[in-house]
Protein backbone atom coordinates (compact mmCIF):
# COMPACT_ATOMS: atom_id res chain seq x y z
CA UNK A 1 0.00 0.00 0.00
CA UNK A 2 1.00 3.76 0.05
CA UNK A 3 0.72 6.60 2.38
CA UNK A 4 -0.14 9.85 1.17
CA UNK A 5 0.17 12.69 4.02
CA UNK A 6 -0.92 16.12 3.53
CA UNK A 7 -4.19 15.72 2.10
CA UNK A 8 -6.55 18.78 2.68
CA UNK A 9 -9.95 19.34 1.89
CA UNK A 10 -12.42 22.16 3.36
CA UNK A 11 -14.49 21.53 6.24
CA UNK A 12 -17.74 19.96 4.26
CA UNK A 13 -16.56 17.20 1.98
CA UNK A 14 -17.76 13.78 1.98
CA UNK A 15 -16.39 11.01 0.97
CA UNK A 16 -16.56 11.16 -2.72
CA UNK A 17 -14.79 14.52 -2.12
CA UNK A 18 -12.39 12.36 -0.36
CA UNK A 19 -11.67 9.74 -2.97
CA UNK A 20 -11.42 11.85 -6.11
CA UNK A 21 -8.89 14.23 -4.18
CA UNK A 22 -6.92 10.83 -3.91
CA UNK A 23 -7.06 10.60 -7.66
CA UNK A 24 -5.87 13.54 -8.80
CA UNK A 25 -3.03 13.35 -6.14
CA UNK A 26 -2.01 9.91 -7.49
CA UNK A 27 -2.59 10.95 -11.29
CA UNK A 28 -4.78 7.92 -11.80
CA UNK A 29 -8.17 6.94 -12.10
CA UNK A 30 -10.78 5.32 -10.85
CA UNK A 31 -10.34 1.56 -12.24
CA UNK A 32 -6.65 1.86 -10.33
CA UNK A 33 -7.73 2.44 -6.90
CA UNK A 34 -8.34 -0.77 -5.60
CA UNK A 35 -8.89 0.79 -1.92
CA UNK A 36 -8.14 2.99 0.61
CA UNK A 37 -8.75 3.99 4.23
CA UNK A 38 -7.72 6.97 6.52
CA UNK A 39 -4.48 6.89 8.70
CA UNK A 40 -5.29 9.88 10.23
CA UNK A 41 -7.01 13.06 10.04
CA UNK A 42 -6.87 16.47 11.77
CA UNK A 43 -8.43 19.86 11.54
CA UNK A 44 -6.42 23.24 10.54
CA UNK A 45 -8.31 26.03 12.54
CA UNK A 46 -5.27 28.37 12.53
CA UNK A 47 -7.21 30.50 10.13
CA UNK A 48 -11.13 30.47 11.99
CA UNK A 49 -12.64 31.66 8.71
CA UNK A 50 -11.22 28.86 6.77
CA UNK A 51 -10.95 25.33 8.43
CA UNK A 52 -9.93 22.42 6.56
CA UNK A 53 -9.12 18.69 7.47
CA UNK A 54 -5.90 17.62 6.66
CA UNK A 55 -5.85 13.68 6.10
CA UNK A 56 -3.02 10.93 5.81
CA UNK A 57 -4.59 7.91 4.12
CA UNK A 58 -3.42 4.43 3.10
CA UNK A 59 -3.77 3.46 -0.46
CA UNK A 60 -4.38 0.04 -2.66
CA UNK A 61 -3.58 0.67 -6.30
CA UNK A 62 -2.58 -1.15 -9.11
CA UNK A 63 0.76 -0.87 -10.44
CA UNK A 64 1.91 0.63 -7.30
CA UNK A 65 5.92 0.72 -8.13
CA UNK A 66 4.31 2.60 -11.40
CA UNK A 67 2.43 5.10 -9.52
CA UNK A 68 5.44 5.69 -6.98
CA UNK A 69 7.68 6.61 -10.16
CA UNK A 70 5.22 8.80 -11.56
CA UNK A 71 4.73 10.54 -8.29
CA UNK A 72 9.16 10.35 -6.87
CA UNK A 73 8.85 14.25 -7.07
CA UNK A 74 5.95 14.08 -4.07
CA UNK A 75 8.06 13.27 -0.88
CA UNK A 76 4.53 12.83 0.99
CA UNK A 77 3.48 9.67 -1.29
CA UNK A 78 5.45 6.77 0.01
CA UNK A 79 5.00 2.89 0.74
CA UNK A 80 2.91 2.46 3.98
CA UNK A 81 5.84 1.40 6.95
CA UNK A 82 5.27 -1.90 8.36
CA UNK A 83 3.38 -1.51 11.62
CA UNK A 84 2.46 -5.07 12.94
CA UNK A 85 4.16 -5.18 16.55
CA UNK A 86 6.82 -8.21 16.57
CA UNK A 87 7.78 -9.74 20.04
CA UNK A 88 11.37 -9.56 20.73
CA UNK A 89 11.18 -12.87 23.15
CA UNK A 90 9.06 -15.68 23.98
CA UNK A 91 8.91 -17.53 27.02
CA UNK A 92 9.72 -21.31 26.76
CA UNK A 93 6.74 -23.38 27.44
CA UNK A 94 8.34 -24.75 31.13
CA UNK A 95 9.02 -21.17 32.05
CA UNK A 96 7.99 -21.21 35.43
CA UNK A 97 9.27 -18.07 36.78
CA UNK A 98 6.92 -14.95 36.67
CA UNK A 99 7.74 -11.38 36.48
CA UNK A 100 6.25 -9.17 38.81
CA UNK A 101 4.65 -6.05 38.02
CA UNK A 102 3.77 -3.06 40.60
CA UNK A 103 1.03 -0.98 39.65
CA UNK A 104 -1.75 -1.06 37.38
CA UNK A 105 -1.80 2.09 35.03
CA UNK A 106 -1.34 1.87 31.52
CA UNK A 107 2.29 1.60 32.23
CA UNK A 108 1.80 -1.59 34.64
CA UNK A 109 -0.95 -2.92 32.53
CA UNK A 110 0.89 -2.99 28.86
CA UNK A 111 4.01 -4.29 30.62
CA UNK A 112 1.65 -6.61 31.44
CA UNK A 113 0.04 -7.40 28.53
CA UNK A 114 3.70 -7.70 26.80
CA UNK A 115 4.81 -10.17 29.18
CA UNK A 116 1.40 -12.02 29.02
CA UNK A 117 1.37 -12.31 25.10
CA UNK A 118 4.77 -13.15 25.00
CA UNK A 119 4.15 -16.67 27.33
CA UNK A 120 5.29 -15.19 30.40
CA UNK A 121 2.54 -14.82 33.43
CA UNK A 122 2.94 -12.02 35.47
CA UNK A 123 2.08 -11.35 38.97
CA UNK A 124 0.57 -7.76 39.04
CA UNK A 125 0.32 -6.13 42.37
CA UNK A 126 -2.03 -2.94 43.05
CA UNK A 127 -2.44 -1.28 46.11
CA UNK A 128 -5.93 0.26 45.34
CA UNK A 129 -8.87 -1.62 44.13
CA UNK A 130 -10.95 -2.59 40.73
CA UNK A 131 -12.15 0.06 38.36
CA UNK A 132 -15.48 0.26 39.78
CA UNK A 133 -15.01 -0.36 43.40
CA UNK A 134 -12.30 2.29 43.15
CA UNK A 135 -14.87 5.42 41.64
CA UNK A 136 -17.05 4.50 44.24
CA UNK A 137 -14.04 5.66 46.58
CA UNK A 138 -13.76 8.45 43.61
CA UNK A 139 -16.91 9.91 44.03
CA UNK A 140 -17.25 9.55 47.83
CA UNK A 141 -14.40 12.09 47.92
CA UNK A 142 -16.33 13.91 45.27
CA UNK A 143 -19.46 14.26 46.63
CA UNK A 144 -19.26 13.69 50.35
CA UNK A 145 -15.54 14.82 51.07
CA UNK A 146 -14.52 11.45 52.06
CA UNK A 147 -10.97 10.27 51.15
CA UNK A 148 -9.45 7.09 51.16
CA UNK A 149 -6.03 6.79 50.71
CA UNK A 150 -6.03 3.67 49.03
CA UNK A 151 -8.31 3.88 46.80
CA UNK A 152 -8.98 7.23 44.59
CA UNK A 153 -7.94 9.16 41.67
CA UNK A 154 -4.47 8.21 41.90
CA UNK A 155 -4.19 4.72 42.95
CA UNK A 156 -6.48 1.97 42.02
CA UNK A 157 -6.73 -0.26 38.37
CA UNK A 158 -6.07 2.01 35.64
CA UNK A 159 -3.81 4.56 37.41
CA UNK A 160 -4.30 8.01 37.43
CA UNK A 161 -5.29 8.15 33.73
CA UNK A 162 -8.71 6.49 34.26
CA UNK A 163 -10.06 9.64 35.81
CA UNK A 164 -8.92 12.08 33.10
CA UNK A 165 -9.78 12.90 29.56
CA UNK A 166 -8.65 9.87 28.23
CA UNK A 167 -6.26 11.56 26.12
CA UNK A 168 -4.10 8.92 23.59
CA UNK A 169 -1.61 11.09 22.00
CA UNK A 170 2.34 11.79 22.86
CA UNK A 171 5.10 13.56 21.57
CA UNK A 172 7.57 11.44 22.28
CA UNK A 173 9.29 9.77 19.11
CA UNK A 174 8.03 6.14 18.11
CA UNK A 175 9.99 4.94 15.58
CA UNK A 176 8.68 1.14 15.95
CA UNK A 177 4.90 2.42 16.49
CA UNK A 178 4.38 0.84 19.54
CA UNK A 179 1.70 3.46 19.56
CA UNK A 180 0.16 2.09 16.98
CA UNK A 181 0.04 -1.27 19.11
CA UNK A 182 -1.35 0.96 22.21
CA UNK A 183 -4.26 2.14 20.25
CA UNK A 184 -4.85 -1.71 18.73
CA UNK A 185 -5.24 -3.46 22.18
CA UNK A 186 -7.50 -0.18 23.37
CA UNK A 187 -10.38 -0.67 20.41
CA UNK A 188 -9.83 -4.46 21.20
CA UNK A 189 -10.95 -3.73 24.75
CA UNK A 190 -13.68 -1.96 23.29
CA UNK A 191 -12.66 1.63 22.81
CA UNK A 192 -14.35 3.11 20.15
CA UNK A 193 -12.16 2.76 17.03
CA UNK A 194 -11.99 6.24 15.86
CA UNK A 195 -9.40 6.75 18.21
CA UNK A 196 -6.82 5.00 15.57
CA UNK A 197 -7.32 7.49 12.98
CA UNK A 198 -8.33 10.78 14.54
CA UNK A 199 -5.34 13.20 15.06
CA UNK A 200 -6.20 13.68 19.18
CA UNK A 201 -7.65 10.56 20.24
CA UNK A 202 -9.38 10.31 23.39
CA UNK A 203 -11.70 7.66 25.30
CA UNK A 204 -13.49 9.37 28.35
CA UNK A 205 -13.48 8.43 31.77
CA UNK A 206 -16.51 6.20 32.09
CA UNK A 207 -15.29 4.64 29.13
CA UNK A 208 -12.05 3.94 30.08
CA UNK A 209 -13.05 2.26 33.31
CA UNK A 210 -14.90 -0.65 30.64
CA UNK A 211 -11.64 -0.48 28.56
CA UNK A 212 -9.43 -1.13 31.59
CA UNK A 213 -11.73 -3.76 32.90
CA UNK A 214 -11.49 -5.87 29.30
CA UNK A 215 -7.76 -5.31 29.72
CA UNK A 216 -7.90 -7.19 32.82
CA UNK A 217 -10.40 -10.17 31.05
CA UNK A 218 -7.39 -10.42 28.82
CA UNK A 219 -4.88 -10.74 30.77
CA UNK A 220 -6.54 -13.52 33.20
CA UNK A 221 -7.05 -15.33 30.15
CA UNK A 222 -3.56 -15.44 29.52
CA UNK A 223 -2.00 -16.59 32.42
CA UNK A 224 -1.63 -13.50 34.29
CA UNK A 225 -2.46 -13.23 38.41
CA UNK A 226 -3.82 -9.85 39.29
CA UNK A 227 -3.65 -8.92 43.39
CA UNK A 228 -5.68 -5.98 44.39
CA UNK A 229 -5.46 -4.46 47.88
CA UNK A 230 -1.92 -5.48 47.61
CA UNK A 231 0.32 -2.64 48.33
CA UNK A 232 4.43 -3.45 48.31
CA UNK A 233 6.18 -1.65 51.47
CA UNK A 234 9.50 -3.11 50.99
CA UNK A 235 11.53 -3.70 48.19
CA UNK A 236 14.06 -6.88 49.28
CA UNK A 237 17.31 -6.86 47.99
CA UNK A 238 20.66 -8.88 48.53
CA UNK A 239 24.20 -7.32 48.28
CA UNK A 240 26.96 -9.11 47.17
CA UNK A 241 30.39 -9.23 48.25
CA UNK A 242 31.62 -7.40 45.42
CA UNK A 243 28.62 -4.57 46.17
CA UNK A 244 26.39 -5.18 43.49
CA UNK A 245 22.74 -5.00 43.87
CA UNK A 246 19.99 -7.92 42.76
CA UNK A 247 16.25 -7.53 43.75
CA UNK A 248 15.02 -10.64 45.02
CA UNK A 249 10.75 -10.01 46.04
CA UNK A 250 8.67 -7.71 47.74
CA UNK A 251 7.22 -7.23 51.20
CA UNK A 252 3.72 -6.80 51.12
CA UNK A 253 1.66 -4.65 53.65
CA UNK A 254 -0.26 -7.81 54.84
CA UNK A 255 3.61 -9.35 56.14
CA UNK A 256 3.66 -11.75 53.50
CA UNK A 257 6.21 -12.10 50.72
CA UNK A 258 6.37 -12.73 47.18
CA UNK A 259 9.62 -13.67 45.69
CA UNK A 260 11.45 -12.51 42.20
CA UNK A 261 14.06 -11.39 40.27
CA UNK A 262 12.44 -9.22 37.40
CA UNK A 263 10.19 -6.42 39.06
CA UNK A 264 8.47 -3.76 36.68
CA UNK A 265 7.86 -0.55 38.86
CA UNK A 266 5.35 1.27 37.28
CA UNK A 267 3.63 2.84 40.23
CA UNK A 268 2.67 6.02 39.19
CA UNK A 269 3.97 9.65 40.05
CA UNK A 270 2.01 10.07 42.93
CA UNK A 271 3.04 6.63 45.03
CA UNK A 272 5.25 8.90 47.54
CA UNK A 273 5.76 6.67 50.15
CA UNK A 274 6.99 3.90 47.92
CA UNK A 275 9.35 6.98 46.87
CA UNK A 276 10.96 7.10 50.00
CA UNK A 277 10.71 3.15 50.38
CA UNK A 278 12.82 3.11 47.84
CA UNK A 279 15.23 5.97 49.20
CA UNK A 280 16.02 4.28 52.11
CA UNK A 281 16.63 0.98 50.04
CA UNK A 282 19.34 3.07 48.22
CA UNK A 283 17.84 2.86 44.90
CA UNK A 284 18.96 5.55 42.78
CA UNK A 285 17.10 8.32 41.89
CA UNK A 286 17.58 12.21 41.56
CA UNK A 287 14.94 15.40 42.03
CA UNK A 288 13.85 16.53 38.37
CA UNK A 289 11.59 19.13 37.33
CA UNK A 290 7.92 19.57 37.25
CA UNK A 291 5.02 22.23 37.34
CA UNK A 292 2.74 23.73 39.54
CA UNK A 293 -0.11 26.24 39.05
CA UNK A 294 -3.78 25.72 39.06
CA UNK A 295 -6.97 24.68 36.71
CA UNK A 296 -8.69 27.40 34.88
CA UNK A 297 -12.16 27.36 33.71
CA UNK A 298 -14.01 29.01 30.57
CA UNK A 299 -17.34 28.40 28.98
CA UNK A 300 -16.71 25.67 26.15
CA UNK A 301 -18.76 27.95 24.13
CA UNK A 302 -16.23 30.64 24.35
CA UNK A 303 -13.11 28.79 23.61
CA UNK A 304 -15.47 27.06 20.38
CA UNK A 305 -15.98 30.64 19.46
CA UNK A 306 -12.00 31.59 19.77
CA UNK A 307 -10.72 28.46 17.56
CA UNK A 308 -13.95 27.66 15.17
CA UNK A 309 -15.71 31.07 14.88
CA UNK A 310 -18.40 30.62 12.72
CA UNK A 311 -17.41 26.77 12.49
CA UNK A 312 -18.36 26.55 16.33
CA UNK A 313 -20.73 23.92 17.14
CA UNK A 314 -19.96 21.71 13.54
CA UNK A 315 -20.61 18.15 14.91
CA UNK A 316 -17.50 17.06 12.85
CA UNK A 317 -15.19 19.69 15.15
CA UNK A 318 -16.75 18.83 18.24
CA UNK A 319 -15.28 20.64 21.79
CA UNK A 320 -12.61 22.76 20.86
CA UNK A 321 -8.84 22.56 22.70
CA UNK A 322 -6.30 25.10 22.47
CA UNK A 323 -2.75 24.58 23.48
CA UNK A 324 -0.54 27.85 25.17
CA UNK A 325 2.77 29.15 26.03
CA UNK A 326 4.11 32.03 27.57
CA UNK A 327 7.89 32.41 28.20
CA UNK A 328 7.67 35.08 31.31
CA UNK A 329 10.11 37.74 32.21
CA UNK A 330 11.53 36.33 35.21
CA UNK A 331 12.67 32.84 33.04
CA UNK A 332 9.86 30.69 33.86
CA UNK A 333 7.29 29.47 31.55
CA UNK A 334 3.71 29.13 31.83
CA UNK A 335 1.63 26.71 29.32
CA UNK A 336 -0.88 24.78 29.62
CA UNK A 337 -1.87 21.35 30.74
CA UNK A 338 -3.94 18.37 30.17
CA UNK A 339 -6.52 20.51 28.51
CA UNK A 340 -10.02 18.89 28.81
CA UNK A 341 -12.78 20.62 27.07
CA UNK A 342 -16.30 20.03 27.96
CA UNK A 343 -15.58 18.56 30.99
CA UNK A 344 -14.81 19.27 34.75
CA UNK A 345 -12.47 19.88 37.11
CA UNK A 346 -11.93 17.30 40.19
CA UNK A 347 -10.59 16.72 43.46
CA UNK A 348 -7.41 14.62 43.09
CA UNK A 349 -5.63 14.10 46.02
CA UNK A 350 -4.36 11.00 46.98
CA UNK A 351 -3.10 11.94 50.75
CA UNK A 352 -5.23 13.17 53.84
CA UNK A 353 -5.09 16.96 54.21
CA UNK A 354 -4.02 18.34 51.18
CA UNK A 355 -5.78 19.43 48.06
CA UNK A 356 -5.04 18.40 44.44
CA UNK A 357 -6.47 19.30 41.02
CA UNK A 358 -7.06 17.20 38.00
CA UNK A 359 -9.48 17.39 34.66
CA UNK A 360 -11.98 14.87 33.06
CA UNK A 361 -13.63 14.78 30.45
CA UNK A 362 -16.37 12.36 28.96
CA UNK A 363 -16.07 10.92 25.67
CA UNK A 364 -19.07 13.48 24.62
CA UNK A 365 -16.91 16.55 25.91
CA UNK A 366 -20.43 18.31 26.44
CA UNK A 367 -20.53 19.59 30.03
CA UNK A 368 -20.15 23.33 29.65
CA UNK A 369 -16.75 24.70 30.90
CA UNK A 370 -13.33 24.06 29.10
CA UNK A 371 -10.53 23.56 31.36
CA UNK A 372 -6.77 23.16 31.38
CA UNK A 373 -4.17 23.26 33.86
CA UNK A 374 -2.12 26.60 33.88
CA UNK A 375 0.94 25.50 35.25
CA UNK A 376 4.40 27.20 35.48
CA UNK A 377 7.79 25.44 35.75
CA UNK A 378 9.41 24.13 38.98
CA UNK A 379 13.31 23.54 39.01
CA UNK A 380 14.61 21.40 41.28
CA UNK A 381 17.94 23.80 41.77
CA UNK A 382 16.59 26.48 42.24
CA UNK A 383 13.51 26.16 44.04
CA UNK A 384 14.34 23.72 46.83
CA UNK A 385 15.99 24.17 50.24
CA UNK A 386 17.28 20.63 50.82
CA UNK A 387 18.30 20.20 46.97
CA UNK A 388 20.16 18.23 45.73
CA UNK A 389 17.92 15.47 48.07
CA UNK A 390 16.11 13.17 45.39
CA UNK A 391 12.57 13.57 47.36
CA UNK A 392 12.92 17.36 47.52
CA UNK A 393 10.07 17.86 45.13
CA UNK A 394 7.67 15.46 47.10
CA UNK A 395 8.01 17.91 50.27
CA UNK A 396 7.60 21.01 47.65
CA UNK A 397 4.28 19.37 46.34
CA UNK A 398 3.11 18.46 49.95
CA UNK A 399 3.73 21.78 51.25
CA UNK A 400 1.32 23.85 48.71
CA UNK A 401 -0.86 20.96 48.76
CA UNK A 402 -1.48 21.17 52.66
CA UNK A 403 -1.91 25.26 51.56
CA UNK A 404 -4.31 24.34 49.73
CA UNK A 405 -5.99 22.80 52.08
CA UNK A 406 -6.10 25.57 54.53
CA UNK A 407 -7.01 27.37 52.12
CA UNK A 408 -10.13 25.66 50.93
CA UNK A 409 -11.64 25.49 54.62
CA UNK A 410 -9.86 22.48 55.92
CA UNK A 411 -12.50 20.39 54.40
CA UNK A 412 -11.25 19.24 50.50
CA UNK A 413 -12.40 22.27 48.96
CA UNK A 414 -10.68 23.96 46.83
CA UNK A 415 -9.39 27.61 47.05
CA UNK A 416 -10.39 29.15 43.98
CA UNK A 417 -10.42 32.75 42.75
CA UNK A 418 -11.72 35.00 39.64
CA UNK A 419 -9.12 35.93 36.63
CA UNK A 420 -9.84 39.24 37.42
CA UNK A 421 -9.66 39.38 40.61
CA UNK A 422 -6.19 37.14 40.35
CA UNK A 423 -4.67 39.71 38.03
CA UNK A 424 -5.73 42.56 40.35
CA UNK A 425 -4.08 40.92 43.41
CA UNK A 426 -7.55 40.73 45.89
CA UNK A 427 -9.47 37.84 46.81
CA UNK A 428 -12.36 36.85 44.89
CA UNK A 429 -15.75 37.18 47.15
CA UNK A 430 -18.27 36.11 44.69
CA UNK A 431 -18.59 33.91 41.14
CA UNK A 432 -19.27 35.49 38.35
CA UNK A 433 -20.37 33.82 34.96
CA UNK A 434 -18.48 30.76 35.58
CA UNK A 435 -19.65 28.38 37.61
CA UNK A 436 -17.06 25.68 38.91
CA UNK A 437 -17.22 22.36 38.07
CA UNK A 438 -14.99 21.14 41.24
CA UNK A 439 -16.16 18.58 43.31
CA UNK A 440 -16.88 18.72 46.94
CA UNK A 441 -17.02 22.88 45.81
CA UNK A 442 -14.52 25.52 46.17
CA UNK A 443 -13.99 28.42 48.52
CA UNK A 444 -13.74 32.09 47.14
CA UNK A 445 -10.34 33.31 48.39
CA UNK A 446 -6.94 34.58 47.12
CA UNK A 447 -4.83 32.13 45.64
CA UNK A 448 -1.49 33.53 46.85
CA UNK A 449 -2.11 31.91 49.88
CA UNK A 450 -1.31 28.42 48.43
CA UNK A 451 0.83 28.90 45.32
CA UNK A 452 4.59 30.56 45.41
CA UNK A 453 5.30 33.68 44.58
CA UNK A 454 7.36 33.17 41.34
CA UNK A 455 3.95 31.21 40.10
CA UNK A 456 1.82 33.99 40.82
CA UNK A 457 3.94 36.36 39.15
CA UNK A 458 4.09 34.62 35.68
CA UNK A 459 0.58 33.50 35.82
CA UNK A 460 -0.23 37.59 36.02
CA UNK A 461 2.27 38.33 33.23
CA UNK A 462 1.25 34.91 31.11
CA UNK A 463 -2.55 35.25 31.45
CA UNK A 464 -3.24 38.70 29.24
CA UNK A 465 -1.14 37.05 26.93
CA UNK A 466 -2.78 34.07 26.03
CA UNK A 467 -6.12 36.35 26.37
CA UNK A 468 -4.66 37.83 22.95
CA UNK A 469 -4.00 34.58 21.51
CA UNK A 470 -7.57 33.52 22.47
CA UNK A 471 -9.80 36.16 22.99
CA UNK A 472 -10.94 35.98 26.48
CA UNK A 473 -8.96 33.99 27.92
CA UNK A 474 -8.36 36.54 30.29
CA UNK A 475 -11.97 37.79 31.23
CA UNK A 476 -12.65 38.53 34.73
CA UNK A 477 -15.18 36.02 35.74
CA UNK A 478 -12.91 32.53 34.20
CA UNK A 479 -12.15 30.93 37.13
CA UNK A 480 -8.81 29.62 39.03
CA UNK A 481 -9.09 26.62 40.93
CA UNK A 482 -5.92 25.50 43.21
CA UNK A 483 -3.56 23.57 43.08
CA UNK A 484 -2.00 21.72 39.75
CA UNK A 485 0.79 19.59 41.52
CA UNK A 486 0.84 16.28 39.61
CA UNK A 487 2.03 17.25 36.25
CA UNK A 488 4.72 14.53 36.40
CA UNK A 489 6.91 12.77 39.10
CA UNK A 490 8.97 15.13 40.91
CA UNK A 491 11.91 12.26 40.92
CA UNK A 492 13.40 10.54 38.13
CA UNK A 493 14.58 6.78 39.42
CA UNK A 494 17.71 6.00 37.04
CA UNK A 495 17.85 3.40 34.92
CA UNK A 496 20.51 1.99 32.48
CA UNK A 497 19.18 3.17 28.68
CA UNK A 498 20.08 -0.33 27.36
CA UNK A 499 19.10 -2.60 29.55
CA UNK A 500 16.20 -0.57 31.28
CA UNK A 501 17.11 -1.65 35.09
CA UNK A 502 17.59 0.11 38.04
CA UNK A 503 21.17 1.93 37.81
CA UNK A 504 22.29 0.32 40.69
CA UNK A 505 19.71 -2.41 41.10
CA UNK A 506 19.77 -5.62 39.00
CA UNK A 507 16.32 -6.85 37.86
CA UNK A 508 14.00 -3.57 38.94
CA UNK A 509 12.79 -1.80 35.98
CA UNK A 510 11.71 1.71 37.08
CA UNK A 511 8.96 2.51 34.31
CA UNK A 512 6.07 4.90 33.32
CA UNK A 513 5.45 8.10 34.33
CA UNK A 514 6.26 7.49 38.39
CA UNK A 515 9.81 7.05 37.17
CA UNK A 516 10.61 9.64 35.30
CA UNK A 517 10.00 8.30 32.27
CA UNK A 518 6.43 8.89 30.67
CA UNK A 519 3.71 12.01 30.56
CA UNK A 520 0.47 10.63 30.12
CA UNK A 521 -1.43 7.49 29.19
CA UNK A 522 0.00 6.35 26.08
CA UNK A 523 3.69 7.31 26.47
CA UNK A 524 3.30 5.10 30.07
CA UNK A 525 1.67 2.72 28.15
CA UNK A 526 4.94 2.36 25.27
CA UNK A 527 7.14 2.54 28.44
CA UNK A 528 5.26 -0.46 29.64
CA UNK A 529 6.17 -2.39 26.22
CA UNK A 530 9.74 -1.27 26.39
CA UNK A 531 10.52 -2.47 29.70
CA UNK A 532 8.87 -5.43 29.22
CA UNK A 533 10.25 -6.28 26.37
CA UNK A 534 13.98 -5.62 28.14
CA UNK A 535 12.49 -8.19 31.02
CA UNK A 536 12.09 -10.98 28.85
CA UNK A 537 15.16 -11.00 26.81
CA UNK A 538 16.81 -10.58 30.50
CA UNK A 539 14.78 -13.87 31.39
CA UNK A 540 15.38 -15.49 28.01
CA UNK A 541 19.52 -15.00 28.60
CA UNK A 542 19.57 -15.72 32.21
CA UNK A 543 17.99 -19.06 31.17
CA UNK A 544 20.40 -20.00 28.43
CA UNK A 545 22.89 -19.48 30.81
CA UNK A 546 22.26 -22.21 33.10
Amino acid sequence: MLRLTDLRLPLEHDDAALKDALLVRLGIDAEALEDFRVFRRAHDARKASQIFFVYSVDVSVKDEAAVLRRCAADAQIMPTPDMTYHPVARAKADETRRPIIIGTGPCGLFAALTLAQAGFKPILLERGKIARERAEDTWGLWRQGKLNPESNVQFGEGGAGAFSDGKLSSQVRDPRHLGRKVLEEFVHAGAPENILFVSKPHIGTFRLIKVVENLRATLCALGAEIRFGCRVDELLIDTHADGKRQVKGVRLADGGTLHGEHIVLAVGHSARDTFFMLHEKGVAMEAKPFSIGVRIEHPQSLIDQARFGRFAGHPLLGAADYKLVCKAKNGRTAYSFCMCPGGQVVAATSEPGRVVTNGMSQYSRAERNANSGMVVDVFPDRDFPDYPHPLSGVGFQRHWEGKAFEAGGYAYQAPAQLVGDFLAGRPSTRLGAVLPSYQPGIRLTDLALCLPGFVLETLRESLPVFGRQIRGYDMADALMTGVETRTSSPLRIRRDPQSLQSENTSGLYPAGEGAGYAGGILSAAMDGIKVAEALALQMTKDRSKT
